[in-house]
């Protein structure tokens, strides 16, 4: 077996959203399961859309979920090997023009659904002489270029969905080249693919189809054709087209939002299998349970809540060494011990810091008991053991237990009704801080 090679693809006409994430990340996982290599390529053909600054996105972004590339390209440095794969195509009499406009082509498929046939393309220009090629482009009129297909079954073993066969007849040719010169996703992606010995086509299953009449494009170039695998949709938690609470969103806009990148990998790298989703701490944790064979054709579900409970287990066993430096200045790790267990995303450590380290708007919910925890606060140094000491001395005092007794010293001393446990929170208040607040300064 050759050596596996993957590739990821976009256009850099966007940002990245979760969906290519999730084929990113399993290309990804691919390649390092196999020991192969990783091709990050631009397919930024289309120059009107396609921007430096989206380019650049894309590198960030998947720089931000820890994926990095073992080799780059950009389609747009590659026009001299399209224009090449285009000719060695029309001298083989497997491109050929045609000159129908897409309003043309619209009225021919809606008569032939009309008729109940199915809407393809009926290779009319291959009926036009050499008359009518040049009377139509003395008219104006600039050629596209499709593909001939050969008719019969293309067949292949899918990596997801076992044996796949599509017939021909039932594809439209292709169309290669657009009519101002500038060739389609079809021809440079297999030019490239065949180039880079791309040895396998991990993707989405919107491109089953496609991959027929890729099949064929290699074969006519003198390609070998690699190993493909589709894997599924992602449906929201209900079934339908991805909400726009996460599905529309790119990973700049989760990223905003406070996700981790490896909550949105764990969670991307199990769904659509039968593998658990848990959460890991680096895209390489991954790659051991990693198999593209227990993935099913089945739609994958991305719940956004399912997300939020990842981010949030992920925070709660992660060191303070690695997010030292996205904590509060003057942060400790006594600090993050003692708040991790009680946030779901980072952002959240800041709203604590303050109960630590500044002032805030203390809430006397029972004058009769603050009093009491005032008489009976004890002198520093504090520890751990503390808050259960001074605790059990003012219910000594009050006859107070339970709710009726830590609620009201959770709102003194925080300001807030729920939050991290006191044991820990206490000695890193201090008791300066403590008494002002008992006594509302």
């Amino acid at each position: 077996m050759s050596a596996v090679a993957v590739r990821f693809a976009p256009s850099p006409t966007g940002r990245l959203h979760v969906g290519n994430a999730r084929a990113a990340l399993l290309n990804w996982l691919y390649a390092r399961k196999h020991g192969g290599t990783f091709l990050l390529r631009l397919d930024d053909t289309d120059t009107g859309r396609s921007t430096a600054e989206f380019a650049a996105g894309i590198e960030a972004d998947l720089r931000w979920l820890g994926l990095d590339w073992d080799r780059f390209a950009k389609q747009s440095d590659r026009f001299d090997l399209y224009r090449a794969a285009t000719e060695k195509l029309k001298a083989a009499g497997r491109l050929y023009p045609c000159y129908e406009t897409a309003e043309e082509l619209e009225l021919r498929r809606k008569i032939q659904l009309s008729q109940k046939k199915p809407p393809v393309y009926d290779r009319a220009a291959l009926k036009l002489t050499d008359s009518d090629r040049a009377k139509l482009e003395a008219e104006g009129r600039k050629p596209h270029w499709r593909f001939r297909l050969q008719p019969g079954i293309v067949a292949w073993d899918d990596l997801i969905h076992g044996h796949t066969e599509i017939d021909m007849a039932s594809l439209s040719d292709p169309v290669l080249v657009r009519s101002d010169g500038y060739p389609l996703y079809t021809l440079s992606s297999v030019v490239d693919d065949g180039e880079f010995a791309i040895s396998h086509v991990i993707r989405g299953e919107d491109h089953v189809t496609n991959t027929a009449a890729q099949i064929q494009l290699f074969q006519a170039l003198g390609y070998a054709a690699p190993t493909f695998g589709h894997f599924s949709w992602l449906l929201d938690a209900e079934g339908a087209g991805l909400s726009k609470r996460i599905g529309s969103l790119s990973l700049a806009d989760l990223r905003e939002q406070g996700y981790e990148p490896m909550a949105l990998n764990s969670l991307l790298a199990r769904l659509g299998s039968a593998d658990p989703v848990e959460p890991h701490f680096t895209p390489a944790e991954l790659v051991a349970g990693f198999d593209l064979g227990r993935f099913s054709r089945a739609p994958a579900r991305l719940d956004p809540h399912e997300l939020d409970l990842l981010n949030a287990r992920i925070l709660h066993v992660t060191p303070f060494a690695a997010v030292r430096d996205r904590l509060p200045t003057g942060a400790t790790e006594a600090f993050w011990l003692a708040i991790r267990g009680n946030i779901g995303k980072l952002a959240e450590a800041a709203e604590w810091w303050p109960v630590v380290a500044g002032s805030i708007s203390s809430v006397i919910e029972d004058a009769l008991l603050v009093q009491a925890a005032i008489e009976t606060l004890p002198p520093e140094p504090w520890d751990s053991m503390t808050w259960k000491a001074w605790s059990q001395a003012i219910s000594a005092k009050t006859g107070a237990k339970g709710k009726v007794l830590f609620h009201p010293l959770r709102l003194a001393l925080t300001g807030r009704d729920k939050g991290p446990e006191m044991a820990p929170l206490l000695p890193l208040i201090g008791r300066e801080r403590v008494l002002a607040r008992l006594q509302g300064i």
